[in-house]
Parts: structure tokens; sequence; C-alpha cells
């Protein structure tokens, strides 16, 4: 185990795979000014801060910055937001939020779902009135290297790797704001967030000796937890079986059947022995899955839609989110060099993941050590209309975490305070599973008041969602 000095001198050298050189300021130009904060113990390693006010993306009595944490040594820095809370932020509870991918930048978490503002056609900011820092101090960071306005440095191989940095940054976002470390802190993520989660999670734990900071809870959404499970749930989703009309003739959906037979068989052996070529296979093997529903044409992410052409998302909503963040001003108010083009979601990022076949790989049984060994809860909520990460086999991953008397429960109606039927929750102490009504990949997107009136609830304490 790498102790606090070692991990600070190799940062994440030791973490990765070489693949790509640091991107590097030109000489000519001007770094933008911030504010430096370092830490005895990691003597490589600083985190800058600039107020962000000027954009207009919060109200200007918010608090709101954005910075790097860089690491002098291999010049990787991790670039980030923080919004701190509309409400009270010296007593509201502190959120990490974590997007996906692998590659896709946090902005889109901010700009996309849930921060303080969208962006417009015009390239200007729209008010979110159920930002999730209407009663929480939010901070949205891109990760691994590569992600967004994220640079240089070894990118990573695969979770694992990713996940050893992570932690070192929250340190050091405690160390310069310190009035937060008495606030409860929460992560949260969605996609491939449910593999970064649980695995951040066991580093945590691995590290207790270092840490300094104590997880109160985290917030799954949309998430790839457990891939043997989930990619059974394409076919349900597409063929009637899940709450929607059935999409595939019967032909395509014993066609899904069948390839899943052959599939778990390699996915399977991934999880028991982590053999390299079966988790590659699997990965292969799940893509040929969806080879019926990819022909649809629909959006994976919400099968009520069609996917949009030449958008990176099928979303048409999203595409000013790139061009607004490379707009030189918005650059230089963040701190972020005019060289760094801004890609919401980066495919060189996942190529690693993809050749070490993390994509396949479990992350569930670290969900199970956070519940039975460390008492932590885990919320997880799902769009029931995302294809991707179907709602039907996440409800499967909670039950299959065979955590106490979680599975004998029923499921129940959630019914948000304001009085409206959101969806269904089924809870057992510490877990909890909630499917989102009319929601597709991105909950917070699709029904952003009861996203708000579900992550309100849950940093209050009501796991149960009961009225």
């Amino acid at each position: 185990m790498l102790n606090i000095l070692l991990l600070s001198l190799l940062c994440s050298f030791t973490l990765a795979f070489p693949f790509q050189l640091p991107f590097k300021f030109s000489s000519d130009e001007q770094q933008p000014k911030s504010s430096i904060h370092t830490i005895s113990e990691y003597p490589t390693h600083t985190l800058s801060t600039n107020s962000i006010q000027s954009l207009g993306l919060e109200k200007p009595e918010i608090g709101q910055y954005a910075g790097y944490f860089k690491c002098g040594l291999t010049e990787n820095n991790m670039f980030y937001w923080f919004f701190e809370s509309r409400n009270n932020p010296d007593t509201d509870p502190l959120i990490l939020w974590l997007t996906g991918g692998p590659g896709c930048s946090s902005s889109y978490g901010l700009f996309f779902e849930l921060g303080p503002s969208s962006i417009d056609v015009n390239l200007k900011p729209v008010y979110n009135n159920f930002s999730w820092n209407s009663n929480a101090s939010v901070i949205f960071l891109d990760q691994p290297t590569g992600t967004g306005f994220s640079y240089g440095g070894i990118p990573a191989l695969s979770t694992d790797t990713l996940t050893q940095q992570i932690y070192v940054f929250i340190e050091f976002f405690f160390d310069r704001f310190p009035n937060f470390r008495k606030n409860k802190f929460h992560i949260a993520g969605e996609s491939y967030a449910g593999h970064y989660i649980p695995n951040l999670l066991h580093q945590l734990k691995k590290n207790w000796h270092t840490i300094t900071f104590k997880v109160e809870s985290v917030l799954i959404g949309n998430g790839i937890i457990d891939p043997l499970i989930q990619i059974g749930a394409y076919e349900p989703m597409a063929c009637g079986k899940a709450g929607y009309k059935k999409l595939l003739n019967d032909s395509d959906c014993q066609y899904m059947i069948d390839k899943y037979e052959v599939f778990k068989k390699y996915d399977k052996f991934c999880y028991i022995t982590g053999e390299l070529y079966s988790c590659v296979h699997a990965r292969k093997l799940g893509k040929e899955i969806s080879e019926p529903f990819n022909k649809l044409n629909l959006n994976p992410y919400d099968i009520r839609k069609k996917c949009i052409a030449n958008t990176s998302d099928c979303y048409l909503e999203s595409q000013a989110i790139d061009k607004y963040l490379n707009l030189p001003e918005v650059k230089s108010v963040i701190g972020v060099s005019q060289n760094l083009e801004f890609k919401m979601c980066n495919d060189e990022v996942a190529k690693p993941f993809e050749w070490y076949g993390d994509n396949m790989r479990p992350s569930q049984q670290y969900l199970k050590e956070a519940l039975e060994v460390d008492n932590t809860p885990v919320l997880i909520y799902s769009g029931d209309k995302d294809y991707l990460c179907g709602w039907i086999g996440l409800l499967e991953v909670c039950d299959k975490l065979k955590y106490e008397g979680f599975v004998k429960q029923p499921i129940q109606n959630w019914i948000t305070l304001d009085g409206e039927l959101a969806g269904q929750v089924k809870n057992y102490k510490k877990l909890t599973f909630v499917r989102v009504f009319k929601a597709g990949h991105m909950v917070p997107f699709d029904q952003p008041r009861n996203s708000l009136d579900l992550l309100n609830r849950w940093i209050n304490g009501d796991y149960t969602l009961s009225n």
C-alpha cells in the first residue's frame, strides 16, 4: 500500500498506462491568475481556485469557483467546478458529482442536468430552479485525465487506477475549504460512475489511515455496476417486459436472449478470474446483443425518442455546451488555456478501459462491502426509459447484493412532497432502489423537480422516501 509521501511523489505515474503526451500551455500564453493551495504532506500537488461569478451561472452572492488539481511531477491536471449551496452552505451537505463515460465531462452533469444553469442556443446561461445546489454545495470533477478540461499526465488504464487520485483531490478540497469539513459529504454520479463510485469507496477503505474525511452516503443514477446482470436487461427493455411497449419482433428478441447466454459464459469467467481475454470478449458480445435495438435509431438513453443525427449524445439540447465552454471569455474566467479544446466526451479516454476489459468487470462487491462493513447508505436510482442501464436490471443488481432483508421488501410508490406519483421505491435499512417514471438515463434532465425531491430527502436521511 502506498503511503502519503510515495503517492504524492508518484502522482498518477504508476497508476495508469501511457499513450499520449501531456498537454502544455504555449510559451507565449499568459496563464490565468488564481489562488494556489498546497499541503505539506503532498509536496508535488497543488489546487488552484478561480472565482467565476462573472460568468453569471449562479446568483452573485453564491460562492462559485473553478480550478485545477495538479500533480507537478507528471503535469496531471484535473479540472473542477464548485458551487456553494443556495440555502445555507455553512450547514448544508457537500456532494461530489462524477459523470461517467469513461471520458465524459462532469460539465455534462453541470450544464445538462443538475447544475445552477443550463446553456441555451445563444450560448447564454439559463437559471435552473431545480439545481442540486438548492440545498447542498456541489463539486463537479472532470476525471480521468483527458476528460473535459482535465489534461496531461498519464491516462488511466482502469477504474482501479483512476480512483487512486480522486481521494487525494478530496483531501485537497477540504484543506482548501476547511469550513466544509463539518458538513456531511456525499458522492454521487451516473452511468460509468456505477464503476467509479464503488471502486472509490474501496480505495478509501484501503487507505483509511490517511483519510481525514467520512463519506455519509453514495448516490448512483442509471449506473453500470454489475454488467453480468445488466446486459441481460437489454432484451426485456427492448421487448416490452419492463413497462414500455415492445420495440422488436419475436425473432430479434430471441436473438438477444441467445446472444446473452453466450455473453454470460465469458463474463462469468471474467468475474471469477479477471482474465483479460474473457473480459474483452465479453464486451464485444455485449455490444452484439444490442444490434437489433441499434437498427431502430432510437435514443439508447431514452427509448421514447429518436436519436438526433450528428449529435454526440442523441440530444439537441446539449450541443450548445461544447460551444459555450470553448468561448475564449469563458476559458479566461475559469482558468483554462485558450489552446485547450473542450469536448464533452473524449473517446480516446475510453480506449484503455476497453483494452483492459474494465467495462465488463464487477463493482457491486464494493457496494456490498460499503453496506455491510462500513454501514454506508447506498441509493440506486434509475430512469425507467433508459435502455443502456435499464431499471429492471438495476433492481436485480440490488436484489442480488443479498443485503439482509432487502430482497423481501415490497416495491412501493414514491410520492414527492408535492404529492406527485414520481416512481417506485424499494428500501431496507441503508439500501434504496428508486425507479423514476418518465425519465431516461439522465434523470435530472427529464425530471428536474422530482430528482431534486429525491436528492433533498436522501441527503436529509429519508432513505425510505416515505411520506
